[in-house]
C-alpha cells in the first residue's frame, strides 16, 4: 500500500514479533518456569490444597470475587477504550496536523492514519475478549469451588481431583487475564507508531523490555524466593 513506506512495514513486523514472541517464552519455552506468572500458578494451586482443609470457604470465595471484581473492570476499561479509540476516526484531519507537528513525527495520509487506528481496535477488542473469558472462567472456578467436598473427605481421591480442577481453572482464568493486561500493554506501544515507525520500535523495545523484567528480575519476583 503507497500509503505506508518501507519503515511502517518493518516496525510493525517487529511489533508483532515482540508481541508473540514474549507470549511464547513466559508460557512456553522452559524459561517460563520461572517466570512471575508461573509461579504465582504454583500458589494457585497450593490454595486450592490448602481450601480442601477448611470447613468454611468464606475466604476462598472472597478471593474469587475480588478476582472476577477485577476483570470485570479490565472488560469494562476495553470497551471504553474502543470507544475512544474508535473517537479518533473522527478527528482524523486535526490530529494529522497535531501529529505532523511532532518533534519526530511524520507526514502521513488520512488512510494510513485509519488503518493505524482500526489496528488500535483490534488491540483493544482483543483485550476485551481476553477478560470477558477470563471473567468467566473465574465465574466456573466458583462453582468448582462449591462442588469441592468438605474438609471431612479432603484426603479421599475425589477431593484431590475436585481441588486439581479447580487449580487448573483457575490457572487457565488467570492466563487469559494476562493476555488481556499483556495486549493493554503493547497497545500503549502501539501508539509510537502514531507518531513514526521509529517510536513505534523504541516504545515496543521499552514496553519489551519492562514486561520482560517484571516477570524474571522484579521485586515481586524475588519476593517469592524470599
Amino acid at each position: 500500500m503507497s500509503d505506508f513506506v518501507f519503515a511502517d512495514y518493518a516496525a510493525l513486523v517487529f511489533f508483532v514479533a515482540a508481541w508473540v514472541g514474549y507470549k511464547i517464552a513466559v508460557e512456553d519455552l522452559p524459561i517460563a518456569k520461572r517466570s512471575l506468572n508461573a509461579r504465582m500458578n504454583d500458589y494457585r494451586r497450593a490454595w486450592k490444597q490448602q481450601m480442601l482443609a477448611r470447613e468454611l470457604r468464606i475466604v476462598d470465595t472472597t478471593i474469587l470475587a475480588t478476582l472476577q471484581n477485577g476483570t470485570a473492570f479490565f472488560a469494562s476499561t476495553s470497551l471504553i477504550a474502543i470507544g475512544g479509540a474508535l473517537a479518533l476516526l473522527r478527528s482524523t484531519d486535526e490530529v494529522l496536523g497535531l501529529v505532523a507537528d511532532l518533534p519526530f513525527g511524520l507526514k502521513t495520509t488520512r488512510v494510513a492514519w485509519e488503518l493505524k487506528v482500526v489496528g488500535l481496535v483490534v488491540i483493544f477488542g482483543y483485550a476485551f475478549f481476553k477478560f470477558s473469558w477470563s471473567y468467566r472462567l473465574f465465574n466456573y472456578a466458583a462453582i468448582l469451588l462449591g462442588a469441592t467436598p468438605m474438609a471431612s473427605e479432603k484426603d479421599t481421591a475425589p477431593a484431590q481431583e475436585a481441588a486439581s480442577r479447580t487449580a487448573a481453572m483457575n490457572v487457565v482464568a488467570g492466563r487469559h487475564f494476562n493476555r488481556g493486561q499483556r495486549a493493554f500493554f503493547f497497545a500503549l506501544a502501539y501508539l509510537g507508531w502514531f507518531v513514526s515507525p521509529y517510536v513505534l520500535v523504541i516504545s515496543t523495545a521499552a514496553v519489551l523490555a519492562v514486561m520482560w523484567r517484571r516477570q524474571f528480575a522484579s521485586d515481586a519476583r524475588a519476593a517469592l524466593d524470599a
